[in-house]
């Protein structure tokens, strides 16, 4: 197949989530990088495309023009990758799917309900490939996971934790010049949310893609543990989910010493399953009589674990070949044809714009049940439309 040709929006001088996309796509051989808008800083956008190698007349000092120009080139681009701030998703989203370009957005979608649903809707009446990078769930531990929640290797789902920790904010970075904190802190640039919008949306995606349970109700604790911070940079959330299954997500970026502690936890009434993006090659299943059996990534796992699988056991795969495996999935959705079997009949498995929707209708809910000290409903509306379990 030929490669999927594409552009960037963000990811410029100082940026670390660009590079990250900018590797994953190129993995396995089916994308080039051929255009990008990096900086609102058109000489910090010239420099970055020089050093990616890119022809200086495919490097934009605005993404408005690019999407325009793109659009009209023979050899154009066939897809965007939004690398930016979140309060540039949409207005760039919008852009490049008005244009007809496929769209790879990083998480959180947008900064407002009204906004994830206009995307939604316009990718729906357009007909494009919308991916939202909720990278996590790329690591085949997590498909294996996914799989014998949905096998009924648990029996009836009870109970669901899952956390995610971080410390890098322990100390006030913002107010350092710090550039990641800088505008993560900013309500302006982040949207109404610091933690749940940057890391807690990863948290609800994870939960949700592994037990395919939709939230019902919650109730949020939303805490700003650092004096002069404008976001929270804390939370608890407690969840109600479909069934009767109880849950309860722990975020925090104040949490010293933490780096990125992900834990996933599903506890049924047969057995429970353990994981922890820390070690991510391994998923811990511990039976009603206490029976622990440890599952690796390369041994005896089931089909989308596999498919999801580059190297041997023993051979560590992480961070960048999960975000791979979403950029491959994706170019089978845009291409039409699978890379790994060479067929068109496989069902492409990434993280959809509706997921994308869902996940900043949690945010909204939880900022909502925050205010109030009250449970809220979530959207029904909209959580009958996220992907369907493949």
């Amino acid at each position: 197949m030929t490669q999927i040709r594409y552009g960037m929006v963000g990811g410029g001088p100082g940026a670390f989530i660009g590079g990250v996309h900018r590797a994953a796509a190129a993995v396995d051989g089916g994308y080039e990088l051929v255009s990008g808008s990096f900086s609102s800083d058109p000489a910090k956008s010239r420099q970055t495309g020089k050093q990616l190698g890119l022809d200086g007349d495919r490097v934009y000092s605005d993404f408005r023009e690019m999407a325009l120009v793109e659009a009209t080139r023979e050899d154009g681009i066939e897809a965007v990758v939004i690398v930016t701030p979140n309060h540039l998703h949409y207005e760039v989203a919008k852009v490049f799917l008005e244009a007809g370009i496929h769209v790879i957005c990083d998480k959180p979608l947008t900064t407002s309900v009204e906004d994830a649903d206009e995307l939604v809707r316009l990718t729906t009446e357009r007909g494009l490939v919308f991916v939202v990078t909720y990278n996590y769930t790329g690591y085949p531990m997590i498909k294996e996971a996914r799989e014998r929640v949905s096998a009924g290797a648990l029996g009836a789902i009870r109970k669901v934790v899952v956390e995610y920790s971080q410390g890098w904010l322990s100390t006030l970075l913002e107010a350092e010049g710090h550039k990641q904190a800088e505008w993560r802190g900013d309500p302006e640039r982040a949207g109404p949310s610091s933690a749940l919008g940057d890391i807690g949306t990863h948290a609800f995606n994870l939960m949700h893609y592994v037990t395919g349970l939709e939230v019902r109700r919650l109730f949020a604790d939303l805490g700003t543990v650092l004096e002069g911070r404008a976001l929270e940079d804390d939370a608890v959330v407690l969840l109600d989910l479909e069934d009767g299954v109880r849950g309860v997500m722990m975020v925090s970026q104040i949490a010293t010493g933490e780096r990125n502690h992900i834990l996933l936890r599903v506890y049924g009434a047969d057995a429970a399953l353990h994981w922890s993006q820390e070690d991510p090659d391994r998923l811990r299943m511990v039976d009603s009589g206490g029976t622990e059996t440890v599952l690796f990534r390369g041994g005896d796992v089931g089909p989308h674990a596999t498919r999801a699988t580059r190297l041997p056991g023993g051979h560590p795969e992480g961070f960048i070949e999960a975000f791979a495996n979403i950029y491959r999935e994706a170019a089978a959705a845009i291409r039409g044809v699978d890379a790994v079997t060479g067929s068109s009949g496989v069902t492409p498995d990434f993280p959809t714009v509706q997921d994308g929707a869902l996940g900043v209708d949690f945010i909204f809910r939880a900022i909502e049940s925050d205010r109030d000290q009250a449970w809220v409903k979530m959207a029904g509306e909209r959580s009958a439309k996220s992907s369907e379990r493949t």
